[in-house]
């Protein structure tokens, strides 16, 4: 089994302010030639001025970049010349963002696009139109015309991102499942992991990698414990995240008091934030095994009221490959994208900045 390292720490909101670019002016110019002493208007318009551009890019898996530069402007068009000549159009500026990136109003809250899959665009702000030049404004009564239109202002826009994490594979369970210590021994990711709740405040990422053909996302979210979809702890960030994930982990230490109790407070939590997430493909497991003596560990999870759950230790490494084949198929079967590249970029690139 071979792993990766992604980004442990996931920025998953940004507020951003974007403007486009101004119209260029049009020109009022006539014609300059010899033997011509009238020659007519031969103003050119102004080119259009760029637009604010979001584009989805698969190697993207935050908004770290966005979040730490909150103003994007693009170029304005230029003005128009004499001979007809029309300004040329301000650059486009597109800004990378990472899949299931959920844009908003920040103003009114209103969901403007959700940026899904690879490829996807939206433009955020159209630039301003160029401005008309005077030789638009020749009539038979009125030849020549010495007037020219300025050029429109571009749109401008507050905004709020939003990213729902999208994974394969999500952990979920309550505070001290297990889950940041399976990630951190299934994937090369290093989430922070300590005996108390809470330890995992926001989403860390790993790759696993079974072989050069399959490999899958895995998340390590936040624990969720009894009224999260009502936000207590941390659970509207956690079932914000959850919405997105194909495959569910359920998890919960078998030494708890009542680990039938802990899966049964996590499958209500998701049925109270959403029908559809029961709906998911799902796979049980009790953790920390380690605890029992070997000789218990047969018939565990039918004795603590889960039957059929899997019982592994990611201390020891005892039941990971059973379980790693399972999830495996799981995605499969959910017709799951697979991650595209072993090289990432760290962060949205811009076109069009000076």
């Amino acid at each position: 089994m071979r792993s990766e390292l992604e980004p442990a720490v996931l920025i998953d909101l940004a507020r951003i302010e974007v403007f486009a670019g101004k119209g260029g002016a049009g020109c009022i110019s006539f014609r300059r030639e010899k033997y011509v002493p009238k020659g007519g208007p031969n103003g050119g318009d102004g080119g259009r001025g760029g637009s604010v551009i979001f584009e989805v890019d698969a190697h993207v898996r935050t908004l770290l970049d966005v979040h730490e530069r909150p103003r994007y402007r693009a170029r304005g068009g230029r003005a128009g010349s004499g001979n007809n000549r029309t300004g040329r159009d301000g650059e486009d500026l597109v800004l990378r963002l990472p899949p299931g990136t959920v844009v908003k109003d920040s103003d009114s809250g209103e969901v403007l696009i959700d940026l899904l899959a690879p490829g996807d665009r939206w433009v955020a702000v159209k630039g301003g139109r160029g401005g008309r030049g005077n030789s638009r404004f020749a009539t038979a009564t009125h030849q020549a015309p010495r007037r020219a239109d300025p050029g429109e202002a571009g749109e401008e826009r507050k905004l709020e991102l939003e990213l729902k994490l999208i994974a394969d594979v999500g952990l979920v369970g309550p505070p001290n499942a297990g889950k940041s210590t399976l990630l951190a021994r299934i994937t090369r990711a290093r989430p922070k992991i300590a005996d108390y709740p809470f330890t995992t405040l926001e989403p860390h990422l790993g790759i696993v990698e079974l072989d050069l053909e399959r490999r899958f996302v895995a998340a390590d979210l936040p624990g969720l414990i009894e009224d999260a979809h009502r936000g207590r702890g941390l659970g509207l960030d956690f079932l914000r995240h959850i919405e997105r994930t194909r495959v569910l982990l359920l998890m919960a230490d078998v030494g708890a008091e009542s680990p039938a109790s802990d899966l049964a407070m996590i499958e209500n939590e998701l049925a109270q934030h959403s029908k559809t997430l029961l709906t998911k493909p799902r796979l049980t497991v009790l953790t920390k095994a380690d605890i029992l003596p070997a000789e218990e560990r047969a018939g565990a999870a039918a004795r603590v009221g889960v039957p059929g759950a899997l019982l592994i230790s990611a201390q020891t490494g005892y039941g990971l490959e059973e379980l790693l084949q399972a999830l495996w198929l799981a995605v499969a079967a959910s017709d799951s994208e697979l991650a595209e590249s072993d090289e990432t970029r760290d962060g949205p690139w811009v076109e069009g900045q000076t």
